[in-house]
């Protein structure tokens, strides 16, 4: 089967099986070359890997994944693309694809069976509307992943790179760094899509964490702390996390807990780094 990473490929399978792209999807085929050879690269495959690949499409990168890993599980949330991928990967005997939105398959279950006992690597041309709810459930399902290499919007990319004081840094900033290295690996401009999208785009690589970067004894209550700080991000700390309904601290106590940590009563969220949330955690969670 012929590479088709590129235009006129692709446009011949879409033309033979009249396929109609849904927007509702949010598909963008990627028709770059050297944009595939450099995701596979970041993405560090080895001929044992278990992969697993969100979004197919037709099959782009499918292909490239199947020749460099050992199993690759494409999962496709659109039924009309599984006839295609039949076909493009048909001499291919290492992969499966599953006709199902990602967000509701049992990916445990999938490293278990196919894993051989090694965390798996996520590789992926990620749909732009639902780029962070993937993410996200990824990173904080706990299943075995090494490693996440993905094309997600590059003002996403952006944001989960970025540290306190600038405007990008935000609660994906600091849940991405919980959980994992972020890399970004190459901008992709608007081009190298079909159909173009309207943003320009980045890969993306995370390393998932052996261990958290930072101490804390309630996690659960360090991202209600960071999202009440950027929920209304001009406000203090301190009038941020006392407004926010799912906590229940009083003025004094928060301000008690940030000076015990060397942090004035004054400072914003998005002043503190994830290891300043950690500590305010532990401080609030002895009240």
């Amino acid at each position: 089967m012929a590479s088709l990473g590129n235009f006129q490929s692709t446009n011949e399978i879409i033309k033979k099986h009249r396929f109609t792209f849904q927007k509702k999807f949010g598909q963008n085929f990627l028709i770059d070359e050297r944009v595939l050879n450099k995701i596979i690269s970041a993405a560090e495959l080895e001929k044992d890997d278990y992969v697993i690949e969100i979004g197919p499409g037709i099959g782009t990168m499918t292909q490239y994944l199947c020749e460099q890993a050992g199993f690759v599980s494409a999962i496709e949330i659109d039924k009309d693309l599984i006839p295609i991928l039949k076909e493009t990967l048909d001499s291919y005997d290492n992969f499966e694809v599953i006709n199902d939105d990602v967000l509701k398959v049992d990916l445990k279950g999938l490293i278990e069976k196919n894993g051989n006992g090694k965390p798996c690597k996520v590789v992926a041309n990620l749909p732009y509307y639902i780029t962070t709810p993937i993410i996200m459930s990824l990173l904080e399902s706990r299943v075995p992943i090494e490693s996440i290499t993905v094309m997600v919007q590059k003002e996403v990319a952006d944001r989960m790179m970025v540290g306190p004081g600038t405007k990008d840094y935000g609660a994906l900033s600091l849940a991405v760094q919980y959980y994992a290295k972020p890399y970004i690996v190459a901008n992709v401009p608007m081009n190298c899509f079909v159909p173009r999208p309207n943003v320009d785009s980045a890969v993306i690589r995370l390393t998932c964490h052996k261990d958290a970067p930072v101490e804390v004894k309630d996690e659960k209550l360090m991202f209600k702390l960071i999202r009440a700080s950027f929920n209304q991000r001009r406000k203090t700390l301190v009038n941020g996390i006392s407004n926010f309904a799912e906590l229940s601290y009083s003025k004094a106590e928060i301000t008690e807990a940030l000076n015990k940590i060397g942090l004035s009563e004054t400072i914003r969220g998005e002043a503190l780094d994830l290891s300043q949330f950690a500590e305010l955690a532990n401080a609030l969670s002895e009240k």
